[in-house]
């Protein structure tokens, strides 16, 4: 594929971790953002004999001068931003860890106060800062990509979820909202979902805790997100926008195109009426 300049969130472990290499194995200039500077080392070390440039950059995405910033790192570095890719986010291992422990849900009336505040702050609102923060530029240059990652349905709403399930909601739903809103500007906003339960750490505790029989399903591996990533990234897929796509349904042994119609459906929900 053409070179791009990339920048990933939650790109220093889990599923952006995955996608920041990915790209950098196809030859584009990278910067991986996180929040734990521990996790920089490998990262680099992992990276450095691939054919793209990849930069690991701590950021709390919490704060708008952070997102200005790293926005503006990647620019000073590349010269400007081509893909966007919302990977960061909390989930239950922050939300509610002692979940592991027991067997009640926490429900909504008894998450704190800063609980809600920074998985707001870092799932929803730093995704749609830094969108709004390269999205002109990408509409002027009349090409780009916004790749925001969310999560099943029924992870969503399912009970004891609140916020990470409201988050990744509304997050669904902006996605709808901004690809109608640049259609036909060369901008494409898609997703890029595992479709079920990740093997990252802490979340084969998550599934566990959160299913009926105490037992997790298949997890999705990280890797597996890079195929639908790259798709919806490249030139083939300039006319796809406005769609989510889930990596356990990707077949990668089709061809791309094909693999992203079994596996791609409409950002969104469906609408029923009542009754």
């Amino acid at each position: 594929m053409e070179e791009r300049v990339a920048l990933v969130t939650g790109g220093l472990r889990g599923l952006g971790r995955a996608m920041a290499l990915g790209l950098a194995k196809e030859g584009h200039a990278v910067v991986a953002v996180g929040h734990i500077a521990e996790d920089v080392p490998e990262i680099e070390r992992a990276s450095a004999q691939l054919p793209g440039t990849l930069q690991a950059l701590v950021a709390d995405l919490r704060e708008a001068g952070e997102c200005d910033r790293v926005v503006a790192a990647a620019k000073g570095r590349f010269g400007r931003i081509d893909i966007l890719v919302n990977c960061a986010g909390l989930t239950f291992t922050y939300i509610d860890p002692p979940r592991f422990r027991r067997s009640t849900i926490q429900r909504f009336w008894e998450v704190g106060d800063e609980i809600i505040d920074n998985v707001v702050a870092v799932n929803l609102i730093a995704a749609d800062r830094l969108s709004r923060r390269v999205a002109g530029a990408m509409v002027e240059a009349g090409w780009g990509r916004i790749v925001n990652v969310t999560t099943k349905l029924d992870t969503m709403n399912r009970a004891g979820t609140h916020p990470y399930g409201a988050t990744k909601a509304a997050l669904e739903m902006a996605t709808e909202v901004w690809a109608k809103e640049v259609e036909g500007t060369g901008l494409t906003i898609n997703i890029v979902n595992p479709g079920a339960g990740a093997n990252t750490p802490g979340m084969a505790e998550e599934m566990r805790a959160m299913s009926r029989d105490g037992r997790a399903a298949r997890l999705v591996e990280p890797e597996e997100m890079v195929p639908p990533l790259l798709y919806v990234v490249s030139r083939e897929a300039d006319r796809v926008n406005g769609y989510r796509f889930d990596a356990n349904l990707w077949d990668a042994a089709l061809p791309a195109a094909e693999a992203a119609r079994r596996a791609g459906r409409p950002a969104g929900f469906e609408m029923h009426p009542a009754g």
